[in-house]
């Protein structure tokens, strides 16, 4: 295996010239660059990425934290993520906690020895506080999610707003007993998401009807069905549902067909995040769609800027509600 000194021999300039040439080729003139990069292609000479990361005190590597890998609206996030990295001459590694505070820690402790240059958490139910001492010490920024405070750089939408609009859409349509599918409270997002729930009822003078709300454990397809098997048993059935997210939409959507219900003719559904899925089922979902793979390159780009020193700004993005057969 050919050396980098090897290079520099027949080349014809010292080792210092060829390693600049391999890590900030713009500080040589173009007649060395050439010289030297036609030595290295002769010789096939592969410069040690392991060397360079020592010398240069940098891992070269990302780190994206998500909840669980199941979930596929993380799937175009994680694909704008990567671009930028490629870009940039950055490797990912995809990160499912699982909610399992232990897999935080081993992940958080790569950024800590080094062996990551950043984190993109995109995980609702990770530790906020160690999160926040992260922060303040290694380049970390959020992805869909944020703190309240805003003390950790962030790329999200306004997710009060773009509930909002979807239950705005019903009530046009409509629909006065609409019901809330939500994720568990503890979340920011399912917080938000509420809220902008109730905004679109109050402002058209509409109830909000307690027995038509119901918070699921997690954003799994069974809890859709679970949720939408309760909602069906209430005294007054809703006309309409929103669920948080789509994949919850669609467990309800299947629950709503075994029970010989038509969508949207006995109830209209709208979910949230524009998965792949949500264009597949029968009917099609209305949603809200989340600009993923913007999200995750500006959060990647974001990222990179911090490791490099520079103050960077949280950014909200526009969601679009997306009119389907659901509705």
């Amino acid at each position: 295996m050919p050396t980098i000194q090897e290079v520099a021999e027949q080349a014809g300039v010292s080792v210092a010239t060829v390693s600049r040439v391999i890590n900030n080729p713009i500080i040589v003139t173009e007649k060395t660059r050439l010289k030297v990069q036609n030595i290295i292609t002769k010789l096939n000479y592969e410069p040690s990425v392991l060397g360079r990361n020592l010398r240069t005190s940098e891992s070269r590597l990302l780190l994206a934290l998500i909840p669980s890998i199941s979930n596929p609206f993380y799937t175009e996030i994680i694909n704008g993520i990567e671009d930028i990295a490629i870009e940039h001459g950055y490797n990912i590694l995809l990160c499912a906690t699982d909610s399992n505070p232990n897999r935080e820690d081993i992940y958080f402790n790569l950024l800590k020895s080094k062996l990551a240059d950043g984190i993109i958490s995109m995980d609702p139910t990770v530790n906020k506080a160690k999160l926040l001492e992260l922060a303040s010490k290694y380049p970390v920024v959020q992805c869909s999610e944020y703190d309240e405070d805003g003390s950790i750089s962030y790329v999200t939408i306004n997710n009060e707003l773009a509930a909002y609009h979807a239950v705005r859409h019903l009530i046009k349509i409509g629909h006065k007993k609409i019901a809330l599918i939500n994720s568990h409270k503890k979340y920011l997002y399912a917080r938000e998401r509420r809220q902008g729930f109730e905004k679109a009822l109050n402002e058209f003078d509409l109830p909000i009807n307690t027995d038509w709300i119901y918070n699921t454990e997690s954003l799994g397809f069974e809890q859709g069905q679970l949720a939408m098997r309760h909602l069906l048993t209430v005294t007054e059935r809703p006309t309409a549902v929103f669920a948080v997210s789509d994949i919850l939409a669609i467990g309800a959507l299947k629950e709503i067909n075994t029970k010989g219900l038509h969508v949207p003719n006995d109830i209209a559904l709208i979910g949230f995040d524009k998965i792949s899925f949500s264009n597949m089922t029968h009917p099609t979902l209305t949603t809200i769609s989340q600009p993923g793979y913007k999200m995750g390159s500006t959060s990647a780009t974001m990222l990179i800027d911090k490791i490099k020193g520079k103050e960077v700004k949280s950014v909200v993005l526009d969601h679009e509600l997306v009119i389907r057969e659901s509705t």
